[in-house]
């Protein structure tokens, strides 16, 4: 019980220093704000952030962590007869995927959208993102297929689904910079998902499905 309190505690710390930094960024820009001003607007030490948070990068794109193992979990545990790519899709296009994102508060996600795209640090740490996603996802296909370390098939895969992923974005973030309505870019992303899945499936459709 005493260690489930102090975890929630830490939880509610960590919150509140990401929200707390998220509004001034959002107010700001992201390249003017500095650690310390953050420190100082959540009342903790400039220490504690750094270690809830290693970089300044992990403020914007902590709560991604979770999508990974999400995702993960989603291809890990897919039914007998689902294949990788029917599995991937089928997360990507749940509330905790990708539509968990574009349905949100529009001037939100606008806002987030513009910050992220003017900062060449946020770019290239949201790069070093996905190529974390892509190793994960290749080293999980490669033991579920029993891969030898020589064969390309799982990151050939594993670069595809997230290929998709990032160009999903990048659609939703164009859209949403051009005033689209939520509703209308979720629809995109629903058609644009299921193009790409379905020319996916032509090639990948029974990579690592389970026997049924």
């Amino acid at each position: 019980m005493e260690q489930n309190l102090r975890e929630r505690k830490k939880q509610r710390t960590r919150d509140h220093i990401a929200d707390v930094a998220m509004t001034l960024f959002l107010e700001h820009g992201y390249d003017p704000v500095k650690v310390a001003e953050i420190a100082r607007a959540a009342d903790v030490a400039e220490k504690t952030v750094y270690n809830y948070f290693p970089t300044k990068e992990d403020l914007v794109y902590d709560r991604l962590e979770s999508f990974e193992d999400e995702l993960l979990a989603a291809v890990e545990g897919r039914g007998r007869g689902e294949s990788v790519v029917e599995a991937f899709g089928r997360f990507l296009l749940s509330a905790r995927g990708m539509l968990g994102g574009v349905e949100a508060e529009r001037e939100r996600l606008r806002a987030i959208s513009a910050m992220i795209v003017a900062s060449p640090s946020l770019l290239a740490r949201e790069h070093q993102i996905f190529a974390r996603y892509t190793a994960s996802l290749a080293t999980l296909l490669a033991r579920e297929t029993a891969a030898r370390p020589q064969d390309v098939g799982p990151w050939v895969v594993a670069n595809a689904l997230i290929g998709v992923h990032r160009a999903l974005i990048d659609y939703v973030r164009s859209e949403t910079l051009a005033g689209k309505a939520s509703a209308t870019v979720a629809r995109g992303v629903r058609a644009r998902a299921a193009a790409a899945l379905a020319l996916l499936a032509e090639g990948l459709g029974d990579f690592g499905r389970h026997s049924s």
